[in-house]
C-alpha cells in the first residue's frame, strides 16, 4: 500500500494557466477546478463513475469531480451494451458521466458533466488521497477478453512524472508548461489517459478537448492549439494523416504507441512535422514502461526507475520478461517477448501470443503485419490464420487496404520481404478492417471479419 499523502489533481498549473482548448477558447485552471467542484456537488451518494465522455475537457471534468468525492472512474474500452452490463454485475453501485445525454446504462443513472462554471471562488486546489483507487482502465481484449485494472492515484502520478521528465528532455524545455496536446487517442485508453490528459494535468500542459480521427480535423485542431504542440495518435491514425497529402502545421514532438512504427514512417512524419516521433511502449497492466525515437534507433530505454529482468522458461512455463520498481508496485510480467541489452535498455521481438508455426518455421503476426504495411500503396493490412483447415495445413490469408495496388504485386513485396512459407497464398482486398477506435484490431474482431470476407469453399 502506497503513502496516504495527499496528491494535486493539478501540478504545474497556476489560475490563469491553460488547462484545455475547447471550441477555439482557452479554458484556465481556475474555470476547470469550478467546474469540477460544481459536478462533484451533483454525484449520488455512492457508487463508481463509468467514464463514457467522448469530450475530453467533460472526460477531465468528470474524472476530476469522482476523485474529489473519492470515487472510482471506470474506463470501459468500448460502450458496448454486454462491456457496460459485465462492469455492472462485477462493480455494483455505478454511475455513468457522459456528454450525451441520451446515453442510457440499464440499472445506471446518467449525468452529464456541468461545464462553464462561474470561477469567481477563487483557485482552491483538489487534492485526493495517494492510495485511493482513482481510475480502473481495462486492457483493449486485443488477445482476449478485457480485464480490469486498478490504478492508485499515487501510481497515477508516479507514471506522469517519469513521462513528464521524458518529454521535456526531449523537447530540450525545463517543464512541459504551455505544450498544447492534440490526442486521436480515446481517453478511455490507458495510452490516451495516460499521454493526453494526465501528462497535461500533472505537466503544466493544455489538451484539446476533441478527438479528431480524420487528417483535416487532425491539421485542425493542430492549428487550434499554440507551439509547442504535440500529437499523440497511432501508427494507423499517423498513416492516414501522412497519406492524405495535406501540408501539416508544426509539430514540436509526435508520440505514437498500440503497435510497431516503421522507420520510414517515422522518419517521413519528422520531416514532413518537423518534430522528433517518439515511440511509447507500454501496456494497462504496467503503465508506460520506455520510449525510443524510432527514426534513430530501434532500442527502446525505460521510464526513470523502471527495470526489467528475464525469467527463462522452467517446466511448463514459459519464458517471461518482468518489469519492476518506479510506479510499478508490483512486479508484472509483460506479454512481449523482448531482447534485453540491459535492465534499462532493450528490443522488442513481438507479443508472446503472438508467435505462430508455419511449416515448421516461427515468426510472429506482428512482424508479418509490420513487413505487409511496409509496402508502398498499402494502405492497411493483417495476416490471419485460419483456425479450421480442411486438410490441417494452414495457410497465411493477408487482408488488405491497397486499391491501387495487385494481389501479385503484394505478394513480389512480400516475398522480398519474408521468408516463403510465411507469404500469403491468398490476398483479400477490402475497403476497410475492423479496427477500433485506437487503432487497435482485436484476434476476435478479425476472426469473426475473415470469416465473413471468405468464401466458405475451404479454400482458406
Amino acid at each position: 500500500m502506497m503513502s496516504t499523502n495527499l496528491l494535486p489533481l493539478l501540478a504545474g498549473h497556476d489560475a490563469g494557466s491553460v488547462v484545455a482548448w475547447r471550441d477555439g477558447r482557452a479554458i484556465s485552471a481556475a474555470q476547470y477546478l469550478a467546474d469540477v467542484r460544481a459536478f462533484a456537488a451533483r454525484l449520488p451518494a455512492a457508487g463508481a463513475a463509468v467514464n463514457l465522455c467522448t469530450d475530453r475537457y467533460a472526460f477531465a471534468v468528470a474524472f476530476g469531480a469522482a476523485l474529489l468525492r473519492g470515487r472510482t472512474s471506470l474506463l470501459p474500452p468500448n460502450a458496448r451494451p454486454e462491456t457496460l452490463a459485465s462492469l455492472h454485475a462485477a462493480q455494483g453501485a455505478l454511475f455513468v458521466a457522459s456528454d450525451d445525454p441520451g446515453q442510457r446504462v440499464p440499472g445506471c443513472d446518467t449525468l452529464v458533466p456541468t461545464l462553464g462554471t462561474d470561477p469567481a471562488g477563487g483557485f482552491e486546489p483538489v487534492n485526493a488521497e495517494g492510495d485511493l483507487s482513482a481510475a480502473c482502465l481495462l486492457t483493449s481484449g486485443s488477445t482476449g477478453v478485457p480485464q480490469p485494472h486498478a490504478k492508485t492515484w499515487a501510481q497515477l502520478h508516479a507514471n506522469s512524472a517519469g513521462a513528464r521528465e521524458r518529454l521535456a528532455e526531449l523537447l530540450q524545455r525545463p517543464s512541459m508548461a504551455g505544450l498544447g496536446i492534440v490526442s486521436t487517442v480515446p481517453t478511455q485508453h490507458s495510452y490516451g489517459f495516460e499521454s493526453a490528459l494526465l501528462l497535461a494535468l500533472h505537466g503544466g500542459a493544455a489538451f484539446h478537448s476533441g478527438r479528431p480521427f480524420y487528417p483535416a480535423d487532425i491539421v485542425q485542431a493542430l492549428a487550434e492549439v499554440p507551439r509547442p504542440r504535440a500529437l499523440v495518435t497511432t501508427p494507423f491514425h499517423l498513416k492516414a494523416l501522412l497519406g492524405a497529402g495535406i501540408e501539416l502545421p508544426a509539430i514540436d514532438v509526435l508520440l505514437s504507441a498500440t503497435a510497431p512504427l516503421s522507420p520510414q514512417l517515422a522518419r517521413e512524419a519528422e520531416a514532413r512535422s518537423g518534430g522528433a516521433l517518439i515511440e511509447i511502449y507500454g501496456c494497462t497492466e504496467a503503465g508506460q514502461v520506455a520510449t525510443r525515437r524510432t527514426a534513430a534507433s530501434e532500442h527502446w530505454t525505460t521510464f526513470g526507475e523502471l527495470r526489467l529482468t528475464h525469467e527463462p522458461a522452467t517446466g511448463d512455463a514459459d519464458e517471461r520478461f518482468v518489469v519492476r520498481g518506479g510506479h510499478v508496485l508490483e512486479p508484472t510480467p509483460l506479454a512481449d517477448v523482448l531482447k534485453l541489452d540491459d535492465a534499462r535498455r532493450f528490443l522488442l521481438l513481438g507479443r508472446a501470443n503472438d508467435l505462430i508455426h508455419v511449416a515448421g518455421r516461427r515468426s510472429s503476426l506482428g512482424h508479418l503485419n509490420f513487413h505487409l504495411n511496409s509496402i508502398e500503396g498499402v494502405q492497411d493490412g493483417a495476416f490471419w490464420l485460419p483456425d479450421d483447415v480442411p486438410d490441417g495445413v494452414v495457410r497465411p490469408v493477408a487482408f488488405v487496404v491497397a486499391p491501387e495496388l495487385t494481389a501479385a504485386a503484394i505478394m513480389a513485396g512480400l516475398r522480398a520481404r519474408l521468408e516463403a512459407v510465411f507469404v500469403p497464398r491468398r490476398i483479400v482486398h477490402v475497403d476497410a478492417l475492423p479496427r477500433e477506435a485506437t487503432g487497435k484490431l482485436t484476434q476476435r474482431a478479425l476472426r469473426e471479419f475473415a470469416l465473413a470476407q471468405l468464401p466458405r469453399d475451404g479454400r482458406h
